[in-house]
């Protein structure tokens, strides 16, 4: 089992950006029935997305919220040693989206800077990835960024995503620390290729280039197998984060999901026995956004932060790949939360 427990970094900031573009499901949608909408919404809690345009990229998201984190920690560019960006809707297959950011940015040649091709599970992974780097010496500051564009290659007559996809982009500050009363970060990360058809674009990279079939140049997702993964995989990989890190399920302040949909949530609440109120859901307002609902849910759903003492929060992110992890760490008091809107 991939598990491990990192110690030595703390995050100073996250910041999120979603497009300003508001889309209603229940009164902008079209090419289904207002009943056919209804039962849609109701079951998946998906009532609004934010979509971007056709000239905004996942970059442009998280160059917005990469700026905002910098700008609030007062960092300078020279002292970010390095980029990650975590997408599966780069803005070319190359270059690497990250080398296009750190050159908007404005940061130093010397920052090591790269994509990480995971989609919903990529939070917990990036966590990870930062946390060991910074745990090797040399590094001192990392920025982690995720965002994604699920809104762009969706089908609009694909029932199973029509309404479930919004656009988000996230930057998060992470540095190392020397602090003896920062806690260590727990990881447990998990693969099985076995399923990467049950969400897919089969069209448009080398495997299969061009598609006479235009509706393979969009997503693909088998719904029951989604399901019936996440409801199997969710729960054991918490049990196992519990155990690994020898936390009790009681004094973990929020459970962080990736939204994935209303319905898979509640019932995963339901089946780990997670009080409501230890599991913010936010897709009423910004639909299923991928890897990016992590941080997303972090800064907006209105989590009550003592004023003294750190959050204890579980990340867990899930799906396509199939892949699956979790992250579990503290939020001290002084970690700067904020959220923009990316104008058109």
């Amino acid at each position: 089992m991939a598990s491990s427990t990192i110690g030595g970094s703390r995050i100073a900031a996250i910041a999120t950006c979603v497009p300003a573009r508001r889309f209603d499901n229940l009164t902008e949608t079209s090419g289904f029935t207002q009943d056919e909408v209804r039962k849609v919404v109701a079951m998946a809690g998906v009532h609004a997305r934010r979509l971007a345009g056709d000239s905004t990229c996942s970059s442009d998201l998280c160059f917005a919220a990469a700026k905002c984190v910098l700008d609030s920690l007062d960092w300078s560019r020279d002292s970010i040693d390095a980029l990650i960006m975590v997408t599966q809707s780069p803005d070319f297959f190359l270059p690497s989206t990250a080398c296009v950011i750190q050159d908007r940015l404005g940061l130093s040649k010397d920052c090591a800077s790269f994509d990480v091709g995971l989609g919903c599970s990529g939070y917990p992974y990036g966590l990870w990835l930062a946390a060991m780097m910074l745990k090797s010496g040399g590094l001192r500051r990392v920025l982690l960024l995720h965002g994604e564009t699920p809104g762009r290659f969706t089908d609009s007559s694909d029932r199973s995503v029509a309404l479930l996809f919004g656009d988000a982009g996230s930057a998060t500050a992470i540095e190392a620390t020397d602090s003896m009363t920062v806690h260590d970060w727990h990881f447990v990360l998990r693969t099985d290729g076995s399923g990467y058809k049950d969400m897919i674009i089969e069209a448009g990279a080398f495997r299969n280039r061009i598609s006479d079939d235009a509706r393979k140049h969009c997503v693909y997702m088998n719904g029951a197998n989604i399901f019936n993964f996440t409801i199997k995989c969710v729960p054991s990989l918490i049990h196992d984060t519990l155990q690994h890190s020898g936390v009790d399920k009681e004094s973990i302040d929020y459970f962080i999901f990736h939204q994935s949909n209303q319905f898979i949530m509640k019932h995963l609440m339901k089946k780990l026995n997670i009080q409501q109120e230890k599991l913010p859901i936010i897709l009423k307002s910004f639909g299923n956004t991928g890897g990016p609902s992590v941080p997303l849910t972090i800064t907006q759903g209105d989590l009550k932060r003592p004023v003294d003492n750190p959050l204890k929060m579980m990340l867990v992110g899930y799906g396509v790949g199939l892949s699956w992890g979790s992250a579990l760490i503290e939020l001290y008091p002084d970690a700067i939360l904020n959220h923009v809107e990316l104008q058109p």
